[in-house]
Protein backbone atom coordinates (compact mmCIF):
# COMPACT_ATOMS: atom_id res chain seq x y z
CA UNK A 1 0.00 0.00 0.00
CA UNK A 2 1.39 3.28 -1.27
CA UNK A 3 1.19 5.63 1.63
CA UNK A 4 2.26 9.67 1.87
CA UNK A 5 2.08 12.80 4.32
CA UNK A 6 0.41 15.69 2.93
CA UNK A 7 2.38 18.86 3.09
CA UNK A 8 -0.55 21.33 4.61
CA UNK A 9 -1.54 18.83 7.37
CA UNK A 10 1.23 16.39 8.03
CA UNK A 11 -1.80 14.02 7.47
CA UNK A 12 -0.92 10.12 6.25
CA UNK A 13 -3.46 9.40 3.26
CA UNK A 14 -3.58 6.57 0.78
CA UNK A 15 -1.93 7.35 -2.38
CA UNK A 16 -3.84 6.50 -4.96
CA UNK A 17 -7.35 6.48 -3.63
CA UNK A 18 -6.47 10.30 -1.38
CA UNK A 19 -8.69 8.56 2.00
CA UNK A 20 -6.89 9.64 5.47
CA UNK A 21 -5.50 7.40 8.21
CA UNK A 22 -9.12 8.75 9.54
CA UNK A 23 -11.16 7.96 6.88
CA UNK A 24 -9.91 4.17 7.29
CA UNK A 25 -10.52 4.83 10.88
CA UNK A 26 -13.83 5.54 10.54
CA UNK A 27 -14.93 2.90 7.94
CA UNK A 28 -13.29 0.06 10.36
CA UNK A 29 -15.48 1.75 13.38
CA UNK A 30 -18.97 1.71 10.54
CA UNK A 31 -18.06 -1.65 9.65
CA UNK A 32 -17.73 -3.01 13.28
CA UNK A 33 -20.94 -1.35 14.21
CA UNK A 34 -22.72 -2.66 11.48
CA UNK A 35 -22.01 -6.45 12.19
CA UNK A 36 -22.59 -5.85 15.93
CA UNK A 37 -26.14 -4.39 14.85
CA UNK A 38 -27.38 -7.03 12.77
CA UNK A 39 -25.72 -9.83 14.02
CA UNK A 40 -24.42 -9.23 17.39
CA UNK A 41 -23.25 -10.17 20.24
CA UNK A 42 -20.40 -10.91 18.67
CA UNK A 43 -16.73 -11.83 19.64
CA UNK A 44 -13.86 -10.04 18.56
CA UNK A 45 -12.71 -12.87 16.95
CA UNK A 46 -15.70 -13.51 15.75
CA UNK A 47 -15.89 -10.07 14.36
CA UNK A 48 -12.73 -10.29 12.42
CA UNK A 49 -13.76 -12.68 9.28
CA UNK A 50 -17.36 -10.86 9.52
CA UNK A 51 -15.39 -7.67 8.69
CA UNK A 52 -12.72 -8.71 7.13
CA UNK A 53 -10.60 -6.56 9.18
CA UNK A 54 -7.26 -8.11 11.37
CA UNK A 55 -7.20 -8.91 14.86
CA UNK A 56 -5.46 -5.96 15.65
CA UNK A 57 -8.29 -3.96 14.03
CA UNK A 58 -10.62 -5.42 15.52
CA UNK A 59 -9.20 -4.93 18.91
CA UNK A 60 -8.00 -1.26 18.67
CA UNK A 61 -11.76 -0.34 16.99
CA UNK A 62 -13.73 -2.56 19.99
CA UNK A 63 -11.40 -0.66 22.37
CA UNK A 64 -12.46 2.76 21.62
CA UNK A 65 -16.14 1.98 21.13
CA UNK A 66 -16.30 0.29 24.62
CA UNK A 67 -14.69 3.56 26.35
CA UNK A 68 -16.87 5.84 24.48
CA UNK A 69 -20.00 3.97 25.69
CA UNK A 70 -21.11 2.78 22.02
CA UNK A 71 -20.70 -0.99 22.98
CA UNK A 72 -20.53 -3.38 26.40
CA UNK A 73 -20.08 -6.54 26.96
CA UNK A 74 -22.63 -9.28 26.87
CA UNK A 75 -21.60 -12.11 28.15
CA UNK A 76 -19.11 -14.89 26.80
CA UNK A 77 -19.34 -17.73 25.39
CA UNK A 78 -16.94 -21.34 25.65
CA UNK A 79 -14.15 -22.03 23.05
CA UNK A 80 -12.67 -24.76 21.72
CA UNK A 81 -9.44 -25.63 24.12
CA UNK A 82 -9.11 -22.09 25.48
CA UNK A 83 -10.58 -19.75 28.08
CA UNK A 84 -13.84 -18.17 27.04
CA UNK A 85 -14.41 -15.13 24.40
CA UNK A 86 -15.92 -12.21 25.56
CA UNK A 87 -18.73 -11.02 23.76
CA UNK A 88 -19.71 -7.58 22.51
CA UNK A 89 -22.50 -5.62 21.98
CA UNK A 90 -24.29 -2.12 20.93
CA UNK A 91 -25.14 -0.42 23.82
CA UNK A 92 -28.96 0.52 23.76
CA UNK A 93 -28.73 3.43 26.07
CA UNK A 94 -25.90 5.07 24.15
CA UNK A 95 -27.95 7.23 21.60
CA UNK A 96 -31.55 8.10 20.42
CA UNK A 97 -33.42 8.41 17.86
CA UNK A 98 -37.29 9.89 17.11
CA UNK A 99 -39.22 8.88 14.09
CA UNK A 100 -41.96 10.67 12.64
CA UNK A 101 -44.59 9.38 10.05
CA UNK A 102 -46.88 12.43 8.96
CA UNK A 103 -49.43 10.34 7.73
CA UNK A 104 -53.05 10.41 6.06
CA UNK A 105 -55.18 10.70 9.44
CA UNK A 106 -52.43 10.75 12.12
CA UNK A 107 -48.60 12.11 12.92
CA UNK A 108 -47.12 9.49 14.72
CA UNK A 109 -44.15 10.42 16.62
CA UNK A 110 -41.97 7.85 18.58
CA UNK A 111 -38.98 7.76 20.49
CA UNK A 112 -36.31 4.72 20.28
CA UNK A 113 -32.72 3.72 21.97
CA UNK A 114 -30.06 2.68 19.48
CA UNK A 115 -31.28 -0.92 19.11
CA UNK A 116 -34.78 0.47 17.95
CA UNK A 117 -36.50 -0.40 21.23
CA UNK A 118 -39.37 2.24 21.62
CA UNK A 119 -39.08 3.87 24.42
CA UNK A 120 -42.09 6.62 24.20
CA UNK A 121 -45.14 7.17 21.42
CA UNK A 122 -47.79 9.80 20.97
CA UNK A 123 -50.35 10.67 17.93
CA UNK A 124 -51.77 13.88 17.28
CA UNK A 125 -54.85 13.27 15.23
CA UNK A 126 -55.23 15.07 11.37
CA UNK A 127 -58.75 16.03 10.42
CA UNK A 128 -60.88 13.61 9.07
CA UNK A 129 -63.09 15.95 6.97
CA UNK A 130 -62.60 19.09 4.84
CA UNK A 131 -60.26 19.88 2.44
CA UNK A 132 -57.04 17.99 2.58
CA UNK A 133 -54.67 21.16 2.75
CA UNK A 134 -56.54 22.36 5.80
CA UNK A 135 -56.13 18.84 7.03
CA UNK A 136 -52.41 19.77 6.27
CA UNK A 137 -51.72 23.31 7.28
CA UNK A 138 -48.12 23.16 7.46
CA UNK A 139 -48.52 25.37 11.22
CA UNK A 140 -50.64 22.93 12.11
CA UNK A 141 -48.18 19.68 11.16
CA UNK A 142 -45.45 22.08 13.02
CA UNK A 143 -47.11 22.44 16.11
CA UNK A 144 -48.11 18.53 16.39
CA UNK A 145 -44.46 17.74 16.30
CA UNK A 146 -43.05 20.84 18.81
CA UNK A 147 -45.63 19.25 21.03
CA UNK A 148 -45.24 15.95 20.11
CA UNK A 149 -41.14 15.68 20.06
CA UNK A 150 -41.09 17.47 23.61
CA UNK A 151 -43.68 14.54 25.05
CA UNK A 152 -41.96 12.13 23.82
CA UNK A 153 -38.68 13.34 25.61
CA UNK A 154 -40.27 14.45 28.66
CA UNK A 155 -42.19 11.19 28.85
CA UNK A 156 -38.94 8.88 28.40
CA UNK A 157 -37.00 11.02 30.80
CA UNK A 158 -34.41 11.57 27.93
CA UNK A 159 -32.13 14.57 27.61
CA UNK A 160 -32.65 16.28 23.87
CA UNK A 161 -28.50 16.57 23.57
CA UNK A 162 -28.48 12.54 23.69
CA UNK A 163 -30.78 12.21 20.72
CA UNK A 164 -28.38 11.29 17.20
CA UNK A 165 -31.33 13.14 14.78
CA UNK A 166 -34.67 13.19 14.33
CA UNK A 167 -35.78 11.14 11.01
CA UNK A 168 -39.45 12.20 9.54
CA UNK A 169 -41.58 11.01 6.63
CA UNK A 170 -43.45 13.12 4.86
CA UNK A 171 -45.89 13.38 2.02
CA UNK A 172 -44.47 14.55 -2.03
CA UNK A 173 -40.79 14.89 -2.95
CA UNK A 174 -38.30 16.08 -1.19
CA UNK A 175 -35.36 18.41 -2.04
CA UNK A 176 -32.46 19.98 -0.06
CA UNK A 177 -30.86 23.55 -0.42
CA UNK A 178 -27.97 25.14 1.40
CA UNK A 179 -30.39 27.58 2.76
CA UNK A 180 -33.42 26.03 3.72
CA UNK A 181 -32.47 22.39 3.96
CA UNK A 182 -35.06 19.89 3.23
CA UNK A 183 -38.16 21.30 1.25
CA UNK A 184 -41.08 19.57 0.39
CA UNK A 185 -42.85 19.88 -2.57
CA UNK A 186 -45.89 17.81 -1.66
CA UNK A 187 -48.37 18.96 -4.62
CA UNK A 188 -51.33 16.30 -3.20
CA UNK A 189 -51.35 17.74 0.16
CA UNK A 190 -50.91 21.53 -0.92
CA UNK A 191 -47.20 21.95 0.39
CA UNK A 192 -45.46 24.20 -2.39
CA UNK A 193 -41.96 24.44 -1.93
CA UNK A 194 -42.42 24.65 2.19
CA UNK A 195 -39.11 24.58 3.84
CA UNK A 196 -39.92 22.37 6.29
CA UNK A 197 -36.70 21.50 8.02
CA UNK A 198 -36.44 25.57 8.53
CA UNK A 199 -39.18 26.17 10.33
CA UNK A 200 -39.11 22.86 12.64
CA UNK A 201 -35.61 23.94 13.63
CA UNK A 202 -37.02 27.74 14.52
CA UNK A 203 -40.26 26.14 16.05
CA UNK A 204 -39.05 22.66 18.09
CA UNK A 205 -36.85 23.20 21.43
CA UNK A 206 -33.67 20.99 20.62
CA UNK A 207 -29.94 21.27 20.56
CA UNK A 208 -28.48 22.87 16.64
CA UNK A 209 -26.26 20.11 16.61
CA UNK A 210 -29.30 17.67 16.09
CA UNK A 211 -29.66 16.44 12.41
CA UNK A 212 -32.83 16.38 10.97
CA UNK A 213 -33.53 13.86 8.25
CA UNK A 214 -36.32 14.36 6.06
CA UNK A 215 -37.78 12.36 3.16
CA UNK A 216 -40.43 10.72 1.89
CA UNK A 217 -42.69 8.15 3.67
CA UNK A 218 -42.58 5.36 1.14
CA UNK A 219 -38.65 5.75 0.99
CA UNK A 220 -38.55 4.99 4.98
CA UNK A 221 -41.41 2.15 4.77
CA UNK A 222 -38.44 0.88 1.94
CA UNK A 223 -35.65 1.36 4.74
CA UNK A 224 -37.56 -0.40 7.65
CA UNK A 225 -39.02 -3.04 5.49
CA UNK A 226 -35.55 -3.88 4.12
CA UNK A 227 -33.76 -4.04 7.32
CA UNK A 228 -36.09 -5.46 9.45
CA UNK A 229 -38.74 -6.82 7.53
CA UNK A 230 -40.02 -8.50 4.20
CA UNK A 231 -37.64 -7.06 2.33
CA UNK A 232 -34.50 -9.05 4.51
CA UNK A 233 -32.43 -11.15 2.12
CA UNK A 234 -33.77 -9.51 -1.20
CA UNK A 235 -30.87 -8.00 -3.45
CA UNK A 236 -33.26 -5.91 -4.82
CA UNK A 237 -37.01 -4.76 -4.29
CA UNK A 238 -40.26 -2.16 -4.93
CA UNK A 239 -41.81 -1.28 -1.30
CA UNK A 240 -45.43 0.25 -2.17
CA UNK A 241 -46.78 2.31 0.27
CA UNK A 242 -50.86 2.27 -0.17
CA UNK A 243 -52.64 4.53 1.95
CA UNK A 244 -55.22 7.40 0.80
CA UNK A 245 -52.62 7.74 -2.52
CA UNK A 246 -49.60 5.16 -3.37
CA UNK A 247 -46.41 5.63 -3.68
CA UNK A 248 -42.97 3.34 -3.94
CA UNK A 249 -39.29 2.78 -2.88
CA UNK A 250 -37.21 0.84 -5.25
CA UNK A 251 -34.02 -0.57 -3.68
CA UNK A 252 -31.28 -1.57 -5.38
CA UNK A 253 -28.78 -1.74 -2.70
CA UNK A 254 -30.27 -3.78 0.50
CA UNK A 255 -27.61 -1.11 2.72
CA UNK A 256 -28.77 1.65 1.26
CA UNK A 257 -31.62 3.74 1.38
CA UNK A 258 -33.88 3.31 -1.67
CA UNK A 259 -35.21 5.96 -4.10
CA UNK A 260 -38.75 7.09 -3.87
CA UNK A 261 -40.58 7.30 -6.91
CA UNK A 262 -43.87 9.02 -7.99
CA UNK A 263 -45.41 5.34 -8.83
CA UNK A 264 -49.19 6.85 -8.09
CA UNK A 265 -49.01 9.37 -10.29
CA UNK A 266 -48.16 7.40 -13.75
CA UNK A 267 -50.73 7.48 -15.83
CA UNK A 268 -53.00 4.12 -16.37
CA UNK A 269 -56.08 6.00 -18.41
CA UNK A 270 -55.89 8.92 -20.46
CA UNK A 271 -58.19 11.61 -20.14
CA UNK A 272 -59.13 9.36 -16.82
CA UNK A 273 -60.15 10.18 -13.63
CA UNK A 274 -59.14 13.62 -12.10
CA UNK A 275 -55.96 12.91 -9.57
CA UNK A 276 -56.00 14.73 -6.49
CA UNK A 277 -52.53 15.89 -7.88
CA UNK A 278 -54.49 17.67 -10.39
CA UNK A 279 -53.39 15.92 -13.69
CA UNK A 280 -56.22 13.52 -15.22
CA UNK A 281 -56.03 9.24 -15.39
CA UNK A 282 -53.03 8.71 -12.54
CA UNK A 283 -52.95 5.44 -10.81
CA UNK A 284 -53.90 7.04 -7.71
CA UNK A 285 -57.23 8.19 -8.96
CA UNK A 286 -58.12 4.59 -8.84
CA UNK A 287 -56.18 2.34 -6.85
CA UNK A 288 -55.27 5.13 -3.56
CA UNK A 289 -58.09 4.49 -0.68
CA UNK A 290 -59.34 7.84 -1.15
CA UNK A 291 -59.94 7.19 -5.16
CA UNK A 292 -61.48 3.91 -3.92
CA UNK A 293 -64.10 4.89 -1.53
CA UNK A 294 -65.01 7.87 -4.10
CA UNK A 295 -65.46 5.27 -6.63
CA UNK A 296 -67.85 3.25 -4.37
CA UNK A 297 -69.74 6.20 -3.46
CA UNK A 298 -69.84 7.49 -7.25
CA UNK A 299 -71.41 4.09 -7.84
CA UNK A 300 -74.32 4.04 -5.15
CA UNK A 301 -72.45 2.51 -2.28
CA UNK A 302 -72.67 4.06 1.21
CA UNK A 303 -69.61 4.40 3.30
CA UNK A 304 -70.17 5.20 7.03
CA UNK A 305 -70.60 9.17 7.31
CA UNK A 306 -68.33 10.85 8.88
CA UNK A 307 -65.90 8.06 9.28
CA UNK A 308 -62.49 8.69 8.65
CA UNK A 309 -60.69 6.91 5.63
CA UNK A 310 -59.63 3.76 8.16
CA UNK A 311 -62.68 3.22 9.35
CA UNK A 312 -64.73 3.80 5.66
CA UNK A 313 -62.13 1.46 4.21
CA UNK A 314 -63.16 -1.60 6.71
CA UNK A 315 -66.73 -0.88 5.97
CA UNK A 316 -66.73 -1.39 2.16
CA UNK A 317 -64.31 -4.63 2.68
CA UNK A 318 -67.07 -6.22 5.19
CA UNK A 319 -69.77 -4.94 2.41
CA UNK A 320 -67.90 -6.86 -0.35
CA UNK A 321 -66.65 -9.65 1.60
CA UNK A 322 -69.12 -10.30 4.27
CA UNK A 323 -67.81 -12.68 7.41
CA UNK A 324 -71.40 -14.85 6.99
CA UNK A 325 -70.79 -17.34 4.57
CA UNK A 326 -73.95 -17.10 3.83
CA UNK A 327 -74.44 -13.60 3.31
CA UNK A 328 -74.33 -11.88 0.28
CA UNK A 329 -71.72 -9.49 -0.59
CA UNK A 330 -72.55 -5.60 -1.54
CA UNK A 331 -72.07 -6.38 -5.44
CA UNK A 332 -71.42 -2.87 -6.02
CA UNK A 333 -68.44 -2.32 -3.43
CA UNK A 334 -67.23 -6.14 -4.58
CA UNK A 335 -66.90 -4.37 -8.26
CA UNK A 336 -65.11 -1.54 -7.24
CA UNK A 337 -62.33 -3.59 -5.69
CA UNK A 338 -62.30 -6.22 -8.06
CA UNK A 339 -61.36 -3.16 -11.03
CA UNK A 340 -59.18 -1.74 -8.23
CA UNK A 341 -57.27 -4.42 -8.02
CA UNK A 342 -56.90 -4.58 -12.27
CA UNK A 343 -55.83 -1.08 -12.00
CA UNK A 344 -53.15 -2.06 -9.21
CA UNK A 345 -51.93 -5.21 -10.85
CA UNK A 346 -51.33 -2.76 -14.48
CA UNK A 347 -49.22 -0.78 -11.76
CA UNK A 348 -46.83 -3.91 -10.51
CA UNK A 349 -46.66 -4.72 -14.00
CA UNK A 350 -45.23 -1.54 -14.93
CA UNK A 351 -42.78 -2.10 -11.35
CA UNK A 352 -41.80 -5.29 -12.89
CA UNK A 353 -41.06 -4.28 -16.58
CA UNK A 354 -39.03 -0.90 -15.01
CA UNK A 355 -37.39 -2.29 -12.16
CA UNK A 356 -36.85 -6.03 -12.52
CA UNK A 357 -37.18 -6.59 -8.51
CA UNK A 358 -36.82 -9.58 -6.54
CA UNK A 359 -39.98 -8.80 -4.53
CA UNK A 360 -42.35 -6.48 -4.68
CA UNK A 361 -43.81 -5.80 -0.93
CA UNK A 362 -46.89 -3.45 -0.24
CA UNK A 363 -47.54 -1.56 3.25
CA UNK A 364 -49.08 1.38 4.45
CA UNK A 365 -52.54 1.26 6.34
CA UNK A 366 -54.70 0.49 3.80
CA UNK A 367 -52.42 -2.13 1.77
CA UNK A 368 -52.47 -4.11 5.19
CA UNK A 369 -56.30 -3.85 5.59
CA UNK A 370 -56.63 -5.52 2.50
CA UNK A 371 -54.65 -7.94 3.07
CA UNK A 372 -53.42 -11.31 1.46
CA UNK A 373 -56.62 -12.12 -0.83
CA UNK A 374 -56.40 -8.96 -2.17
CA UNK A 375 -53.14 -8.80 -2.89
CA UNK A 376 -53.29 -12.33 -4.44
CA UNK A 377 -56.27 -11.42 -7.48
CA UNK A 378 -53.53 -7.80 -7.53
CA UNK A 379 -50.50 -10.67 -8.14
CA UNK A 380 -52.10 -12.56 -10.71
CA UNK A 381 -53.89 -9.34 -12.56
CA UNK A 382 -49.97 -8.68 -12.17
CA UNK A 383 -48.09 -11.70 -13.99
CA UNK A 384 -50.92 -10.99 -16.94
CA UNK A 385 -49.69 -7.51 -17.73
CA UNK A 386 -45.85 -8.29 -16.95
CA UNK A 387 -43.06 -9.28 -19.59
CA UNK A 388 -42.98 -13.39 -18.27
CA UNK A 389 -39.61 -13.18 -17.72
CA UNK A 390 -39.36 -10.69 -14.72
CA UNK A 391 -43.18 -11.35 -14.20
CA UNK A 392 -41.85 -15.09 -12.92
CA UNK A 393 -38.68 -14.09 -10.92
CA UNK A 394 -40.76 -11.53 -8.87
CA UNK A 395 -42.46 -12.36 -5.73
CA UNK A 396 -45.35 -10.67 -4.27
CA UNK A 397 -46.03 -10.32 -0.72
CA UNK A 398 -47.17 -7.71 1.94
CA UNK A 399 -44.87 -6.02 4.08
CA UNK A 400 -44.40 -7.60 7.40
CA UNK A 401 -43.53 -4.33 10.47
CA UNK A 402 -47.61 -3.33 10.33
CA UNK A 403 -48.37 0.65 11.16
CA UNK A 404 -45.14 1.37 12.67
CA UNK A 405 -43.17 0.77 9.33
CA UNK A 406 -42.76 4.32 8.37
CA UNK A 407 -42.38 5.42 11.53
CA UNK A 408 -39.34 3.29 12.14
CA UNK A 409 -38.00 3.77 8.61
CA UNK A 410 -37.85 7.22 9.48
CA UNK A 411 -35.75 6.89 12.60
CA UNK A 412 -33.13 4.71 10.85
CA UNK A 413 -32.36 7.93 8.84
CA UNK A 414 -29.92 8.94 11.48
CA UNK A 415 -28.85 5.85 12.78
CA UNK A 416 -27.63 5.11 8.97
CA UNK A 417 -26.11 8.45 9.06
CA UNK A 418 -24.43 7.38 12.67
CA UNK A 419 -22.98 4.35 11.38
CA UNK A 420 -21.53 5.73 8.42
CA UNK A 421 -19.85 8.80 10.34
CA UNK A 422 -18.30 5.57 12.47
CA UNK A 423 -20.82 6.41 15.35
CA UNK A 424 -20.40 9.84 15.79
CA UNK A 425 -22.17 12.96 15.03
CA UNK A 426 -21.05 14.64 11.68
CA UNK A 427 -19.14 17.53 11.79
CA UNK A 428 -20.98 19.68 10.01
CA UNK A 429 -24.39 18.94 10.41
CA UNK A 430 -42.08 0.73 26.69
CA UNK A 431 -45.14 0.51 28.86
CA UNK A 432 -47.45 -1.02 25.25
CA UNK A 433 -46.19 -4.62 23.85
CA UNK A 434 -43.61 -4.71 21.57
CA UNK A 435 -44.17 -5.02 17.74
CA UNK A 436 -43.48 -8.05 16.05
CA UNK A 437 -40.58 -6.07 14.21
CA UNK A 438 -38.98 -4.63 17.84
CA UNK A 439 -39.00 -8.60 19.06
CA UNK A 440 -37.26 -9.34 16.17
CA UNK A 441 -34.71 -7.16 16.34
CA UNK A 442 -34.13 -7.77 20.43
CA UNK A 443 -33.96 -11.52 19.38
CA UNK A 444 -30.63 -10.51 17.34
CA UNK A 445 -29.38 -8.04 19.61
CA UNK A 446 -30.22 -9.70 22.97
CA UNK A 447 -26.96 -12.32 24.46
Amino acid sequence: MLQGTTPETGTNVHARTGRTVRDLRRENRTAVLRRLYFDGPMSRLMLGPATGLSSGSVSNVVAELVAEGLVEEAGSVDSAGGRPRTLVRISPACGFMIGVDIGETRVRIELFDLTLTELARTERALASSGPRTARYDVDLVVAHLREGIAEVLRTAAVPAERLIGVGIGVPGIVARTAEEGAVVHGQTVGWDAVPFERLLRAAVDLPEDVPYWIDNGAKTLGQAEMWFGAGRGARSAVVVLFGSGVGACVVTDPMGPGRAVEWGHLTVRVRGRRCRCGAQGCLEAYAGAEALLDRWREAGGEPPVGADEETALTAMLAAAYPADPEGSPDVTALAVLEETAEYLGAGFADLINLFQPERILVGGWAGLQLGAPFLGTVSAYAREYALRHPASRTAIGLGTLGPEAVTVGAALLPLVDFFAQGGRRPETEPATPAPAWQSALQDRVSP
